[in-house]
């Protein structure tokens, strides 16, 4: 068990490191060519595959990490971790080839829409097909949408209705009035989460032990927490989350070529990222899901959703600003209606402490209206 415990932490980051290696050293000559499709499909598909192993392996070894620490400590670092990885993709991409103000904008779009509908959909779905239905925590869930209904209007919305857009370039002072209030929104969640009312984010105790799939679940861990330090993850965390970052760049010159020369939707670059950031978590989400841990799947959804807008604004304005860069927030009219209908719907679903099987398929029918409009606006 030792043995495969180390290779799932040890693989990626041996499997990135050497990608990272072949990139910074022939990167030039391998990408010198990318108007031959077959090529640049290779490579893409290598450095995506590359990346979201890497990725995966950065959150578990983070939750690893996050076991050892406690809250709020561990709660922060796994989720720095998946932000530092979103952020690398983002900067890489809006600094190759030309000025693609909407690109941080269409990843946190396409985040909220594969968190929300997709992977909560997923989860519901696949939970309610194997319990009928699922209790949650009502107190938390109620949380998480207060502040990420809020923060998604403020961020995403607002700024089409403002006489000044946010813009780093055009209004540094608006921009940093919107990171700084970003920030506070999530900020206050942090707090509420991790100590006034940390409670809330438990599961309910019906679910309790009412599965014996919990069982050797819980087991597994003491096993793992015997087998390897906090030290040794946390080096695991660092050299698995380097590699993403350094192939960021790489990858971000495949995709602005595929939509720039190519033709491809402007918005697959956001969804591209948001896909690379959240399958991990979505994975995760769909376990606990099916373990009747329903509670733990909304955290990761909705926490993951509430993270990489909270500190994503902030990050790509100081981007923005420090680069000179345009960066566009406001939705257009098509994607707030889809973002509103959105929000309401995870409202109703999250507002009476059980779930089934209609309110995961309606989240995935609302998933395929979004894939649909990215290529067919």
């Amino acid at each position: 068990m030792k043995k495969h415990i180390l290779l799932e932490a040890v693989g990626p980051a041996i499997a990135g490191g050497i990608t990272a290696a072949v990139f910074v050293v022939f990167g030039a000559g391998l990408l010198s060519d990318l108007e031959n499709h077959l090529q640049s499909s290779i490579l893409f598909v290598w450095l995506f595959a590359v990346m979201l192993w890497c990725a995966y392996a950065v959150m578990q070894q983070g939750e690893a990490v996050a076991e050892e620490l406690g809250e709020p400590y561990g709660t922060l670092i796994l989720t720095f971790s998946v932000i530092v990885i979103e952020v690398a993709m983002l900067a890489s991409i809006m600094l190759q080839g030309g000025n693609n103000p909407t690109l941080a904008r269409d990843a946190m779009f396409a985040t909220l829409m594969i968190v929300l509908n997709g992977m909560v959909g997923a989860a519901l779905l696949m939970g309610a097909l194997r319990y009928w239905e699922q209790d949650y925590n009502l107190a938390g869930a109620r949380a998480f949408l207060v502040v990420l209904t809020a923060l998604s209007v403020f961020a995403l919305i607002l700024p089409n209705y403002t006489a000044i857009p946010p813009d780093p370039v055009e209004a540094p002072g608006k921009a940093i009035l919107f990171a700084v209030i970003t920030l506070l929104f999530y900020a206050v969640f942090v707090v509420i989460q991790t100590m006034r009312h940390r409670a809330f984010f438990n599961e309910p105790e019906q679910n309790d032990g009412c599965t014996a799939a919990d069982e050797p679940r819980d087991m597994e861990p003491e096993e793992d927490k015997a087998s390897h330090s906090l030290a040794f993850h946390t080096v695991m965390l660092v050299l698995c989350l380097l590699p993403v970052v350094i192939l960021a760049e790489y990858l971000g010159e495949i995709v602005n070529y595929g939509i720039e020369d190519i033709g491809l939707p402007d918005a697959l670059g956001g969804v591209l990222i948001a896909v690379l950031v959240l399958t991990p978590e979505g994975l995760s989400a769909l376990s606990a899901a099916l373990a009747n841990r329903l509670q733990r799947a909304i955290n990761i959804c909705l926490g993951s959703a509430l993270s990489t807008i909270g500190l994503t604004v902030p990050a790509v304005l100081a981007i923005g600003m420090f680069t000179g860069r345009d960066a566009e927030l406001g939705l257009t009219p098509q994607e707030t209606v889809l973002l509103v209908l959105t929000l309401v719907v995870s409202g109703m679903t999250f507002g009476g402490g059980r779930t089934n099987v209609i309110n995961g398929a309606v989240h995935l029918l609302l998933f395929l209206v979004y894939v649909v409009l990215v290529f067919s606006p």
